[in-house]
């Protein structure tokens, strides 16, 4: 690892022992650090940034107080000593790391994403590291955990963070958070992040008290007031988040939320600074960076001599989207864009990357490889977007399911799969926050409202679950005792397979895959048909997703794994593979 610089933001314990503590507020022209009772003048360093020197011991509360008298935690808190409105803690020590890591390659990675305060009943950290055997037992080799950055409230999805260095307390303190990091690289298990740069959540974010030039008054995202990152200390407080959780906590990479929200004119802008500045930076193991975007962009991920240039993947929402619609027969939202072909939607997203490219929407991907993205049936969105929470597996018959599971895990594309979704988890994932007063009542008439146009909540939108009730929250937690059930150990018994079938077939070959890999030979229903060249072998599918028997079109290699009776029965997934001379 390269030598750190020191950080713009945060407080930073210097060689001396002294503490540095640091605030960007140029909307005052004096601030004062609150230790304990004391208020200390800090001086002003210019460009709007004030500073001041101490010594303190670790655990020590402090603020920054205003010109006008109010006391803000500091944006930058590592920790703090209660919610999101009180005093930050200063956090400085080193951990002693235990497991012997260097990271694991991207074409290794076979993703569960969770939830830590719903993927176990403590729903904290340290009981996450009792389960991850568990993941490896199925074949998992990575872990994402949904963001973790505090908000306000003691429950939520982690989306509606304002305190982006700081674990929430909920789940536990940082240095658990690092516990399970170490825990999982000592299983094998890579530990991917979920991130928000693109706004900051609707209670506890005070930085338009002090430096409202952090903000872009002429545009405002679907969730807050829409950031202006053409200013070199609101980068720097991205970037700088970036390298913390990947140096301090030892991540081995970053899912970056919604950046289509993150608007730009930079040159380079936000996105390209920071996985630039990453690459420089950490060169002693590999680092996996990802991104959602609705826009369908194949910049932001050129691959060159087998290596990312920038983001490694995107998360491939075209996929689950004509998956979802095949599978359901769903119309509604943002699926109606998918109802016109669902095949070919899915055959395109198969051999190319985006099933939506070029033209109005969307940038060519078929020259991607297909490690550049990231493929799922289900996510946190994808269920938890519901009004419901239902899971895939409760939409959709049993014979379809495992077909599109098997199309899934033996793709070449990057899988993903969501907590419980390997042992065939039926309880839902619904929407959840722990907002007080006039914001809880505003949350749970927005998400009503959300679906008072669907067919199913027409006239009586009570009937989607409030996601302030803790029952709510309580009713996600994942069913452990599903998993060692008959049908939960079939279940397992399925996806293990395929991902073993995964791990010596397909993933030794995808390294030297590249681009214009996939080939659509058939796009229907009763026949979806694609060959993928990976290096001077052939994976083929041959998948009949509709209720009458079809020839399927013939492969020229050996019979890999059937999803089914046999190929071409009804809703079955056939996979062949041809190896290289």
């Amino acid at each position: 690892m390269a030598d750190r610089a020191l950080p713009a933001w945060g407080v930073v314990r210097l060689p001396d022992g002294r503490v540095r503590f640091r605030l960007w507020a140029p909307d005052h022209d004096a601030l004062a650090l609150r230790l304990g009772d004391a208020d200390v003048a800090m001086e002003d360093v210019g460009g709007g940034w004030f500073e001041a020197l101490r010594d303190t011991p670790d655990g020590t509360p402090y603020q920054f107080v205003l010109s006008d008298g109010v006391a803000v935690p500091d944006p930058a808190s590592s920790r703090q000593a209660g919610d999101v409105h009180g005093p930050s803690r200063v956090e400085t020590h080193r951990y002693d790391w235990s497991a012997d890591w260097s990271g694991r390659p991207w074409h290794e990675a076979v993703i569960c994403e969770i939830h830590a305060g719903t993927f176990t009943q403590a729903g904290t950290f340290r009981a996450a590291i009792d389960r991850l055997d568990a993941l490896v037992e199925s074949g998992f080799t990575a872990v994402e955990i949904m963001p973790v950055a505090q908000f306000a409230g003691d429950r939520g999805w982690g989306y509606d963070g304002v305190l982006p260095y700081a674990p929430h307390p909920a789940y536990g303190s940082p240095d658990d958070l690092r516990a399970l990091v170490d825990a999982a690289h000592a299983r094998g298990l890579m530990v991917l992040l979920d991130v928000v740069y693109n706004h900051f959540g609707p209670e506890g974010n005070y930085l338009h008290a002090y430096a409202e030039p952090f903000f872009d008054a002429d545009r405002h995202t679907p969730w807050g007031a829409g950031i202006d990152y053409t200013k070199g200390p609101v980068r720097r407080f991205f970037i700088e988040n970036a390298l913390y959780w990947l140096e301090e906590f030892r991540f081995d990479g970053l899912r970056l939320d919604a950046v289509d929200q993150i608007r730009d004119p930079s040159e380079p802008e936000l996105l390209e600074e920071l996985a630039a500045e990453v690459r420089a930076r950490i060169t002693d193991r590999p680092v996996h960076l990802t991104t959602e975007d609705n826009r369908n962009v194949a910049h932001l991920h050129e691959w060159e001599a087998g290596r990312p240039v920038l983001y490694s993947a995107e998360w491939n929402d075209d996929f689950h989207n004509a998956a979802h619609v095949l599978a359901t027969g769903e119309a509604e939202g943002y699926y109606a864009d998918f109802t016109d072909d669902p095949p070919g939607l899915l055959a395109r997203s198969l051999a190319e990357g985006f099933a939506f490219q070029g033209g109005d929407r969307g940038e060519p991907s078929a020259h991607l490889p297909p490690l550049a993205f990231v493929d799922f049936l289900q996510n946190h969105d994808q269920t938890g977007n519901r009004a419901l929470g239902e899971r895939l597996i409760s939409l959709t018959d049993a014979e379809t399911h495992d077909a599109l599971t098997a199309i899934l895990l033996l793709s070449p594309h990057i899988p993903l799969m969501f907590m419980g979704e390997d042992w065939g988890e039926t309880r839902p994932f619904r929407f959840f926050a722990g907002f007080g007063g006039d914001l809880a009542r505003a949350v749970t008439e927005g998400r009503r409202k959300e679906f008072a146009d669907f067919a199913a909540f027409a006239g009586h939108t009570e009937d989607v679950p409030d996601p302030i009730d803790p029952a709510t929250f309580e009713g996600s937690r994942i069913d452990w005792d599903r998993r060692e059930s008959d049908s939960g150990q079939a279940a397992r018994q399925k996806v293990r397979a395929l991902l073993e079938l995964r791990r010596t077939a397909i993933v030794p070959r995808l390294q030297e895959t590249g681009g214009h890999s996939g080939t659509i030979v058939a796009a229907r229903r009763d026949c979806l048909a694609i060959d993928w060249r990976l290096g001077d072998a052939l994976l083929e599918l041959r998948a009949n997703l509709s209720d009458a028997p079809s020839q399927p079109r013939p492969a020229e290699g050996s019979l890999l794994h059937v999803a089914g009776a046999a190929p071409g029965a009804p809703r079955s997934a056939a996979h062949f593979l041809k190896p290289g001379p």
